[in-house]
């Protein structure tokens, strides 16, 4: 006569391995699409990073060119606008000085009216006085870069 709980025993441990069996593929399948989809994001992730090394160093190049003395023709330059400006955009004088391109004490004698921009000078600064906050800050990044 066969033993009743042996069977019983062998058929519940066979049911439960079916079930962990399909519980297992269900989670082996969400494991590689996981994977998949990783991989996929960390190649997009690399694809920008390379796309935004490359830009930065072009604006790099493009903001340590000089502006043309030319930019700066019909220019007017007015110490009180330059105070205004740099109150506006939030900068110390040695960032803004940074910004244009020229020393602190440059900026400082410009501020109190006692020099006026050179034609260099007065370009760079025609090349800056447009910018907002957000951009001149992050221009900043780029000169410390």
């Amino acid at each position: 006569m066969p033993d009743i709980a042996a069977a019983l025993k062998e058929e519940v441990s066979r049911l439960a391995r079916k079930a962990i069996r399909e519980e297992v593929a269900a989670t082996k399948k969400a494991v590689a699409q996981y994977r998949r989809e990783i991989a996929s994001l960390k190649r997009h992730v690399q694809d920008q990073t390379r796309k935004i090394a490359f830009l930065e160093a072009q604006e790099s190049r493009r903001l340590a060119r000089k502006p043309s003395p030319a930019v700066a023709e019909g220019a007017r330059f007015s110490a009180k606008w330059l105070k205004a400006h740099r109150k506006r955009l939030g900068l110390s004088a040695a960032n803004y000085a940074k910004l244009v391109g020229v020393s602190e004490l440059t900026i400082y004698n410009w501020k109190l009216g006692k020099s006026k921009p050179s034609a260099e000078g007065r370009a760079a600064w025609v090349a800056i006085r447009d910018l907002g906050k957000r951009e001149a800050l992050r221009r900043l990044e780029m000169v410390r870069i």
